[in-house]
């Protein structure tokens, strides 16, 4: 599997990457998948302390312990658990950050973080404080780089353009091309994209259509449009799974392809949707039978957004 730098960083991450957070609590299950990923070149794999309460970074932890020196671990910071267990509020103080990065490291048994990455993020936060906290983990090397998981433009700007950050993560897939946009910004920062949401939640999968007919829409698509969107891609791709994932990995703006999975199977499916591509000639045809939405809210006038 190839890899790509993550930003300007020294960090190599595989193109198909694993997203931990539908990994099944059973060991035994969730172990088949994590070895199945790493037989295939997956070396990215990515969590959070918010996922089931911190137990599936114990769970990674315990999983890949034996190859640390293979993998580059990420994980997330920001939303602080509230007393009930059940529900959280947003904390990216700096104080909450050296904290909870002990609690993550504990749990994922290891000395440091590759990637650590503020869980969100609103223009009120005193970004320089959070940034200072990153900064002092990256100096004292409990974390190597860091980065944001974010929708919000104006929030990404504001963070990279103050920081070192080396990463954004986005939704992003055919069916939802509104970080297209911001590419230009992002990279001009050092930065690059791991994208999330590639698979538009099974609707860019060969069971699609059969789930746009069940769902009443996704993001801008009605059930109907989905529906048709779907037979659209579908009489131009022989494999909409494929072409989802080449689509993401065919700009030079994204570092990675993150997939979820709870079984083998699935994660399967994905790893033979990246080694099967797509043509770029389809690619471009899917490009122009899709919508192409922009974020109504969270802009901001950075020189360097495409106009496209």
């Amino acid at each position: 599997m190839k890899k790509r730098p993550l930003g300007n960083s020294e960090l190599y991450v595989s193109e198909l990457s694993f997203g931990c957070m539908s990994l099944p609590q059973n060991k035994i299950a969730a172990e088949e998948i994590i070895e199945t990923a790493l037989q295939a070149g997956i070396n990215f794999f990515d969590t959070a302390d918010l996922y089931e309460n911190g137990k599936n970074e114990q769970l990674l932890g315990n999983l890949l312990t034996r190859h640390r020196d293979k993998i580059i671990l990420a994980t997330k910071v920001g939303n602080q658990m509230n007393q009930d267990g059940t529900s959280w509020s947003w904390n990216p103080s700096k104080n909450y950050i050296l904290t909870a990065v002990k609690d993550s490291l504990r749990r994922l048994q290891t000395d440091y973080i590759d990637l650590y990455q503020l869980h969100g993020g609103m223009m009120e936060d005193d970004v320089d404080e959070t940034i200072d906290a990153l900064e002092t983990l990256k100096k004292e090397g409990l974390i190597r780089q860091y980065g944001i998981s974010s929708i919000r433009p104006n929030v990404i700007e504001r963070f990279l353009q103050n920081s070192a950050a080396v990463s954004v993560m986005m939704q992003y897939s055919i069916l939802d091309r509104r970080p297209e946009e911001w590419f230009g910004m992002i990279s001009d920062f050092g930065a690059s994209v791991i994208t999330r949401g590639t698979l538009a939640k099974g609707f860019l999968t060969m069971d699609g259509f059969h789930r746009a007919k069940k769902a009443a829409g996704f993001g801008s698509y009605t059930s109907s449009e989905l529906q048709e969107t779907w037979t659209a891609l579908n009489e131009k791709t022989e494999d909409i799974h494929a072409a989802a994932i080449a689509y993401n990995l065919s700009t030079p703006a994204v570092s990675s392809v993150l997939v979820g999975a709870s079984t083998k199977n699935q994660l399967l499916d994905s790893v033979l949707a990246y080694e099967k591509g797509e043509d770029a000639s389809v690619l471009q045809d899917i490009r122009n039978a899709v919508k192409l939405d922009r974020y109504a809210e969270h802009r901001t006038n950075y020189k360097n957004a495409t106009n496209s």
